[in-house]
């Protein structure tokens, strides 16, 4: 029984401690989706467009990013990546099913 709860304990630290995927592949779509793509795989045009090199977000470079790194370039944008402020109340949900992305 002990060790059941410890990995229990476990499993929600990962997975972030009240994040609900479901909700974060809803905002995810919303306002991530056109450029990062589906299931993670950057958009074609976009990354042509941006002359930029976008990461698979379920590649081991960006899983490989803390949650609060991840948190902060959402919210503040990186490279050419505009900010995301508008996510800010999703951001946790967002992150928890980019974590489901991993390859």
């Amino acid at each position: 029984m002990r060790l059941q709860l410890i990995s229990l304990s476990l499993l929600f630290a990962t997975v972030g401690f009240g994040a609900d995927v479901a909700a974060g592949k809803t905002a995810y779509d919303a306002a991530c989706k056109k450029c990062h793509g589906a299931d993670g795989t950057p958009n074609p045009a976009i990354v042509k467009m941006m002359k930029v090199e976008m990461k698979h977000l379920g590649s081991k470079d960006v899983q490989s990013k803390s949650d609060a790194v991840l948190k902060k370039e959402t919210l503040e944008g990186v490279g050419k990546m505009k900010a995301m402020p508008a996510v800010e109340k999703d951001v946790a949900n967002i992150l928890a099913f980019v974590r489901t992305l991993k390859q």
